[in-house]
């Protein structure tokens, strides 16, 4: 049954079209990724929803009685109501159930005792996700529901929104986090709204598949028409072909046009070259650090060395931002000692460093002040292309920006500075997922060292060789890569140790500091990686097998589209190009397969040579 319906929705601001006619349905008990390039009228669709924005023409039609529920992405709440007190005389669900809720998503009871006004920006965030829940909507709109949130509260909040029983549109850039919570995808683009079923990977996929077939199909119709127009060239002024050459006219003015649209253009990231450091590029030793005489985290040596890829995780609050502040230098030691190696200049991206913006500087005016000195215009404006600000976009106001646009600002300053150790709090907040890509890539082939915290475990993935976790006033060093600390956080050797860890912290009548090493289980891990070795080479020979099967199939339809006309013709064509597209996509699962098994089985060695 139908809960809401968008009909033919037009809406302007200025000069600028959102939507032109576009529509959307939402069902009972649907759960639906938003996806869209910054900008392209995400947050206004929800506006619209809720009443909170007009629009130009069309309809919203509602299920009588509906409920509908909003967290919105920038919202104030600065209320000075103890929280629990606020959640229990405004919501309609039990304060105990929306509790035992909160302490999964990482709320302490100290939490529901403070004034909403005093929370941090993080656990604001659940609150508001709470008293939302409270509400008992039929219907949730989540703007980015996982922003400052840290990794176990999204995998609270996954667990809660793949059980929950009733509808909810989530706008999110966190490709894993869609993925686990969503069933159809809502692409806003270009003015238009259009609905797939299935969750984030299977509209790429359709999406590549839409393409490579009308590519296909639009070729085929090139071709005849191109053929017939020959025809009528070559015969029209012949009196005995006059006849057949005005009936090939007729044809190809009836003849179907296929549309492509042509895909929005996505950021190229290329940052700067940097100079080159020395070997040591930032030590801490024995160092505690936090704020006045207030201790965060204690007995922290970390050596960073030139090159290093490393990834900081932790539970919000853990310490993280204090980590990467005194990295930077940004905040003084309390004990301990920091040392810079040579030619070390570092650039800091904060958390909330869009903020800082100033709102009547354009584009330009932003970039040029935070970039290095010798850097030309030129470059300048490269940077600003290849954030997606060209031509008249780069004297747009900062002020007029939408949140992503002003984090691709922020971005480019911290590029633009060309400093040869990046020290980075959340940079994918409120980018869109090309822009995450291309940051991802790009980081992927910085030559400097690169230290930063996300929650998007895609973009972590990705550009991390180590990890740092923060637990218990700690900075731990974990020996592997960040698909490899999540599998062992959630079933290996961590996860039985913080487990006892914190049994033993529960027990004891007196605070103990945990060791600062991790007790590395390598007889465990050693099994698991020779499971996983043998899954992969399983996969390596089937994929194999597939490829063999598929250029056969190749082969066999491109001698017959040699002796095909028509539309056997273009239905061969477009059979052709799927599988085509098949072959590229298993050989590329295929080279994968065989990297991951390469690295796995040096792993592995070196595993056994420790057990």
């Amino acid at each position: 049954m139908s809960l809401l319906q968008v009909q033919k929705i037009s809406k302007s601001f200025g000069g600028r079209t959102l939507f032109e006619g576009a529509s959307l349905s939402v069902n009972e008990n649907e759960h639906i990724g938003v996806i869209g390039p910054n900008g392209a009228g995400k947050t206004t669709l929800f506006k619209i929803i809720t009443g909170l924005e007009s629009y130009d023409s069309g309809e919203v039609v509602k299920r009588q009685g509906l409920r509908i529920g909003y967290l919105e992405q920038e919202s104030e709440w600065n209320l000075t109501d103890l929280a629990e007190d606020y959640l229990e005389s405004h919501c309609l669900k039990p304060i105990w159930d929306l509790k035992q809720l909160g302490l999964s998503l990482g709320l302490t009871q100290d939490h529901f005792q403070q004034p909403l006004s005093s929370l941090s920006g993080g656990y604001r965030m659940r609150m508001k996700l709470l008293y939302l829940i409270g509400q008992e909507p039929d219907l949730m709109l989540l703007d980015e529901p996982t922003n400052f949130l840290d990794l176990e509260s999204i995998m609270a909040l996954e667990n809660f929104l793949q059980e929950y029983k009733g509808s909810f549109l989530l706008i999110s850039h966190d490709r894993e986090f869609l993925k686990r919570t969503t069933e159809a995808t809502v692409e806003v683009e270009a003015g238009d709204i259009s609905k797939f079923p299935g969750h984030i990977e299977d509209y790429f996929e359709q999406k590549r598949q839409l393409a490579e077939v009308l590519q296909a199909q639009a070729a085929n119709l090139d071709l005849k028409r191109k053929h017939m127009q020959d025809f009528v060239d070559r015969f029209r002024s012949k009196a005995t072909k006059a006849r057949q050459a005005q009936s090939r006219i007729k044809q190809i003015e009836k003849m179907e046009k296929i549309e492509i649209k042509e895909l929005p253009v996505k950021s190229r990231i290329k940052i700067p070259d940097v100079i080159q450091t020395g070997k040591d590029v930032l030590t801490l030793d024995k160092a505690m650090l936090g704020y006045g005489d207030k201790a965060i985290l204690s007995q922290v040596s970390i050596r960073l060395n030139r090159g290093m890829k490393v990834g900081v995780v932790g539970f919000n609050g853990a310490g993280k931002s204090t980590l990467l502040k005194s990295l930077a230098g940004r905040i003084p030691l309390i004990a301990g000692t920091r040392d810079e190696g040579i030619h070390v200049k570092i650039s800091y991206f904060a958390q909330h460093v869009s903020e800082d913006l100033i709102g009547d500087d354009t584009v330009l005016d932003s970039l040029q002040r935070k970039a290095k000195g010798d850097t030309t215009a030129q470059e300048i404006l490269n940077m600003a292309g290849s954030l997606l600000f060209s031509g008249d976009d780069v004297r747009k106001k900062i002020k007029v920006l939408s949140g992503g646009e002003k984090s691709r600002v922020a971005l480019g300053q911290i590029l633009l500075q060309r400093n040869p150790v990046l020290i980075m709090d959340e940079p994918t907040n409120h980018l869109d997922f090309d822009t995450v890509e291309a940051l991802a890539t790009a980081l992927d082939h910085f030559q400097g060292t690169l230290i930063v915290v996300s929650h998007d475990r895609s973009f972590l993935k990705r550009i991390s060789k180590q990890i740092l976790e923060i637990r218990d006033g700690q900075v731990y060093v974990y020996p592997g890569t960040y698909d490899d600390y999540l599998w062992s956080l959630e079933k290996g050797a961590l996860k039985d140790q913080f487990a006892k860890a914190d049994e033993d912290k529960r027990s004891a009548k007196v605070d103990v500091i945990p060791d600062r090493k991790l007790k590395f289980n390598y007889k465990e891990e050693t099994k698991r990686l020779q499971s996983e070795i043998k899954e992969l080479q399983r996969k390596i020979l089937k994929c194999e097998e597939l490829v063999n099967q598929f250029q056969k199939k190749r082969d066999q339809l491109n001698q017959e589209l040699l002796t095909t006309q028509g539309t056997a013709a273009a239905n061969l064509a477009k059979e052709l190009s799927v599988l085509t597209q098949e072959i590229d996509r298993t050989e590329e699962s295929l080279l994968e397969h065989m990297e991951n098994c390469e690295i796995k089985e040096k792993k592995l060695i070196e595993f056994k040579q420790n057990a």
